[in-house]
């Protein structure tokens, strides 16, 4: 039994929780938040007690599942695995490359498992998209296309504190990009602007981008994220290979369509992240739990979390200066 301290208790911290509860081989100890009603309010409905962060990490659990503020994560997987836990942390590790290489050394020493929550890795039709390259369905991969778009953007005291949309948002794409192509970029060239909401421009950061990039060998993927989609939390992957094409499209609501004099109509499509992606947050626990019980190493890794910054990071600053930036 894989016993787990959560750290946060806001809306992902509760998913995670529910699952590791409702897993035969794990169960959740401790929860703690800044907020008491919400760490004794998750605490309850798992069958956990409150407890101090430091308290947690001190605890005899054996993993901790860190779902906090991201300026926080780097520090407490530090501290956690330095206690000797294994640790799920959401992503992204860190808003800086020079702080996740830090964090790398005391990672290796401890020989914890530590698993980043790049959980569109697990979603059973990306899933699927990746065994059928793996199996060269389509041959050699030559060009993938994601399209990410929110249904709205988050309040602007959030952009102020997550680094920015290529950090935040678009660090999964980056992540995914990776996974799909099996190979390490080593060009990004970036655009972007605040075409939905000024005040997002004025904090700085930009609410629509894209972004191209290229691997030694010539492969390209092309990533694009929008902070409005007025359909829906629209989610998609194409990828284009020397015998063919493969596709992933929306989830719709149901799989309902209707016809008449004006053509075919079908149901929305899911208009929530984790809505979206139940079924990938719930598989990507169960694989680290599994990991954990089984003593190997799960994946996303930490070093998959520091690629993805550099992607991020090359993004950022190809934006800023107009230029392609190279990735080392």
């Amino acid at each position: 039994m894989i016993r787990f301290g959560v750290l946060g208790a806001g809306r992902i911290g509760k998913v995670h929780a529910a699952t590791i509860a409702g897993l035969s081989n794990s169960s959740v100890a401790y929860v703690a938040d800044a907020m008491p009603e919400a760490a004794q309010a998750l605490a309850g409905s798992v069958g956990a007690k409150v407890a101090s962060v430091d308290e947690v990490i001190a605890s005899d659990v054996d993993a901790i599942l860190i779902c906090t503020p991201t300026d926080t994560h780097a520090d407490l997987i530090e501290k956690s695995v330095q206690s000797g836990k294994h640790v799920l942390c959401e992503k992204p590790v860190s808003l800086s490359v020079e702080r996740i290489e830090r964090a790398l050394p005391i990672v290796e020493k401890s020989g914890k498992a530590v698993m980043i929550g790049f959980n569109r890795r697990f979603d059973p039709n990306f899933g699927a998209l990746k065994k059928r390259l793996h199996d060269k369905e389509i041959g050699e991969v030559e060009l993938v296309t994601i399209i990410s778009r929110d249904p709205a953007p988050p309040p602007v005291s959030y952009i102020e504190r997550s680094g920015g949309l290529f950090r935040d948002m678009m660090i999964h794409d980056f992540d995914l990009a990776r996974f799909l192509v099996g190979e390490e970029f080593v060009s990004v060239h970036a655009l972007g602007a605040a075409l939905v909401d000024p005040a997002i421009g004025t904090a700085g950061d930009v609410d629509t981008a894209a972004v191209q990039m290229q691997t030694a060998s010539g492969k390209i993927a092309v990533i694009t994220n929008s902070r409005r989609a007025t359909y829906g939390y629209d989610q998609r992957i194409e990828v284009h290979g020397s015998g063919g094409m493969l596709r992933a499209n929306n989830v719709h609501m149901t799989t309902v369509e209707r016809a008449d004099a004006s053509g075919f109509t079908g149901d929305v499509i899911k208009n929530f992240f984790i809505d979206r992606y139940v079924a990938a947050y719930a598989a990507e626990v169960t694989a680290f739990v599994n990991a954990v019980e089984g003593g190997t190493k799960p994946t996303p890794s930490i070093h998959d979390g520091l690629a993805a910054q550099k992607l991020a990071e090359a993004a950022t600053e190809s934006r800023r200066t107009g230029q392609a930036v190279r990735v080392f």
